[in-house]
């Protein structure tokens, strides 16, 4: 039995963000999404993401590029289940790669087939694949090859959009159906619509049906301007969706998944104090990435309070971990009630 059946609906789970979801941020989630009550851990997404990697480059790069590469594939005990996203137009590198993925111990491997960037459409991969339905069968199938191949058996599963430049929905999710994926993710709007305009549930609606129709034992998620947990069991309630992904809404905010915690409810001190937990992490885990990837999650932390503008600014400005920290620490001068807070955090 897959472990997506094991999961009670609707299920609610985080999604692939390349830049964003990364080992750090992963680790964030776990640790503030959840908290412990005497019988269980409850709280967190019930199912996480990797950023998505090349398939392509996990076979073909040169030893540093693999380096780099395996980092996005870093995952800690605290984020299971925990579901690998790949990409690539080349059959033999996704066997190859998903035979990987089980060999690093992953609960599941997805396919990205709605990514609009430019340079991964050109390789055939991502939103392209809308236009390909015949690479998209081989690739699904040379993920479910590379896993046999592995001697373990772990789900294998999609996340596209509706259509590419228009809704096609009715033609393509049923080839992807048949290919048997575990679950289709579908991101409410088309390739050209970016995320331009509001996502359309309803759409997730048909596909449900479709998926009905089809007599398909695959899962529908649904993906797009989900603001909350409770939005998300909402708009699965509406549309019968087994699940609903959540983007752009976890920017920042760690503690998206708790159910009693909030960005906005948290003590103002508590957040300067994950925030900078978070950015020592990123520096230690991913010290050969850009640290202006930090910037888009400052951007949520330092928010909707007075001075939070001017706070914004230097950290945008700011280039390593100790400048956040002298950056945060000034800043407490200002408010004597963070003062010897803040400074104790920095000190350790």
């Amino acid at each position: 039995m897959s472990f997506w059946q094991t999961l009670k609906k609707p299920i609610v789970v985080l999604a692939p963000m390349a830049d964003v979801t990364d080992a750090a941020f992963r680790r964030m989630i776990a640790k503030y999404s959840g908290h412990e009550r005497a019988d269980k851990t409850v709280g967190g997404p019930d199912v996480m993401w990797t950023e998505f990697v090349s398939a392509d480059g996990l076979v073909r790069a040169t030893p540093e590029g693999k380096e780099k590469l395996m980092a996005d594939l870093l995952y800690s005990e605290e984020e299971r289940p925990i579901v690998a996203q790949l990409f690539s137009a080349v059959p033999e590198h996704m066997e190859a790669a998903a035979k990987l993925c089980v060999e690093l111990g992953f609960d599941g491997v997805d396919i990205n087939m709605g990514c609009p960037d430019r340079s991964i459409e050109k390789q055939g991969c991502g939103a392209a694949m809308i236009r390909n339905p015949e690479s998209a069968r081989a690739i699904i199938r040379a993920a479910k090859q590379g896993i046999a191949r592995a001697g373990k058996d772990i789900p294998v599963s999609v996340k596209t959009r509706i259509g590419y430049n228009t809704d096609t929905l009715e033609t393509w999710l049923p080839v992807l159906l048949e290919e048997k994926p575990a679950v289709i993710t579908v991101h409410a709007r088309t390739r050209k619509e970016m995320s331009k305009v509001p996502a359309r549930w309803e759409r997730v609606a048909r596909a449900v049906e479709i998926r009905n129709k089809a007599e398909s034992e695959t899962l529908i998620f649904g993906n797009g301007d989900v603001v909350s947990v409770e939005d998300a069991y909402q708009k699965c309630k509406e549309t019968g969706a087994d699940g609903a992904m959540l983007g752009r809404a976890i920017f920042g905010n760690p503690w998206l998944f708790h159910p009693i915690l909030d960005l906005h409810t948290v003590p103002l001190h508590e957040r300067f104090r994950v925030m900078l937990e978070h950015t020592r992490l990123f520096t230690e885990l991913l010290s050969f990435k850009n640290f202006a990837t930090m910037k888009k999650h400052y951007k949520a932390y330092v928010n909707g309070f007075p001075g939070a503008h001017e706070l914004r600014t230097e950290l945008m400005e700011s280039k390593t971990i100790e400048e956040i920290e002298y950056v945060v620490h000034r800043f407490s001068s200002d408010h004597p009630e963070l003062h010897g807070w803040i400074s104790d955090t920095i000190e350790r």
